[in-house]
């Protein structure tokens, strides 16, 4: 895989989190991390408003989709569209719990159908020039995580797989709710590290449980790279690690105070196009941890944010509420 598609450091396909105002303001801490749209189904995006579910900016490159489906034509028309829209690569779903992904045979549940996933991925392939990947977890249920990641490992590269995201965590689909199987499976990053072990010359990049920067690249040592989730929603300062640690140059801005600066513009765009400033602060409500203001800043952004007409004011007093502070406990 190219530099532009490696598996280095990328921030997780978040549902409900990494739409394209956070994908935007991601970008403005790393101009190479890879960043993952939401989940879209393939029936979604044949049919439903492509605009919406797929659009994108040119600055978020690089940058991948994530395909939920199980139907191989399906997901290869799918992949065509997607592949139209610019994206750098198309990852299929074959990790996420939820009773919606089990109601339509698609996510973690594949886990159990290997054959039918390298299916997939071969029509996805055949369908599209650009790279195909994998996100999958290391098991389901009762599966033995050993037979079980192998199996797929195996069947999806036969296929023309690209390279495998891995969840370091089984997913039990019976007996835990999506947001537990986020933290009560226990993580086998050693699992992982056997897998690449086995496949030395296949991209295998680490998922779950990654909190900081220097964390990630200690268990993903041997690996090709590591895909943060909540840490990065959640901490979106320590992508500015990742342009210095990773590439070798500085992050773009020196701090929080210019990214927020850089990032007015976009935020302005989408308020003269009749957007509200809490659909793209939201995302913001982590920034500035371990600072005296970083709590009245989350307050002012949650409470005000929201109300209709709401501007750019409301997001400068709330970052000058934060500066005052700083300055005092200086």
């Amino acid at each position: 895989m190219s530099e532009k598609h490696s598996f280095r450091f990328s921030v997780a396909p978040m549902m409900d989190w990494t739409d394209r105002h956070c994908r935007a303001f991601h970008r403005t801490f790393s101009r190479h991390a890879l960043l993952y749209t939401e989940m879209v189904t393939a029936p979604a995006v044949i049919h439903g408003d492509r605009a919406r579910l797929l659009g994108f900016s040119d600055a978020e490159h690089p940058v991948a989709v994530q395909l939920g489906g199980s139907d191989p034509a399906l997901l290869a028309q799918a992949a065509r569209i997607c592949a139209d829209f610019g994206y750098d690569e198309i990852n299929l779903n074959v990790g996420c719990p939820s009773d919606r992904v089990q109601g339509g045979n698609f996510g973690a549940c594949l886990m159990r159908e290997p054959l039918l996933v390298a299916e997939c991925v071969a029509a996805m392939k055949g369908a599209v020039a650009l790279p195909v990947t994998v996100k999958c977890r290391i098991g389901v249920d009762d599966q033995d995580p050993e037979e079980a990641l192998d199996t797929l490992a195996d069947a999806v590269l036969a296929a023309g797989c690209d390279g495998l995201i891995v969840h370091a965590r089984k997913a039990w689909l019976n007996g835990l709710s999506p947001r537990e199987n986020r933290d009560i499976p226990p993580l086998d990053y050693d699992r992982v590290r056997r897998l690449k072990a086995r496949l030395p010359h296949v991209p295998v990049a680490l998922n779950g449980g990654l909190e900081s920067l220097a964390q990630g690249l200690a268990e993903a040592e041997g690996l090709d790279g590591i895909m943060f989730g909540r840490a990065a929603y959640h901490t979106p300062e320590l992508l500015a690690e990742v342009d210095p640690t990773l590439h070798g140059v500085p992050a773009p801005h020196e701090d929080t105070f210019a990214v927020i600066e850089a990032f007015e513009p976009y935020i302005a765009r989408h308020l003269e196009a009749g957007g509200r400033l809490s659909d793209i602060t939201r995302h913001m409500l982590g920034l500035f941890g371990g600072k005296k203001g970083a709590r009245i800043f989350r307050r002012r952004l949650s409470t005000e944010a929201i109300i209709p007409g709401a501007g750019l004011e409301v997001l400068r007093g709330a970052v000058d509420e934060v500066r005052r502070r700083d300055l005092q406990a200086a």
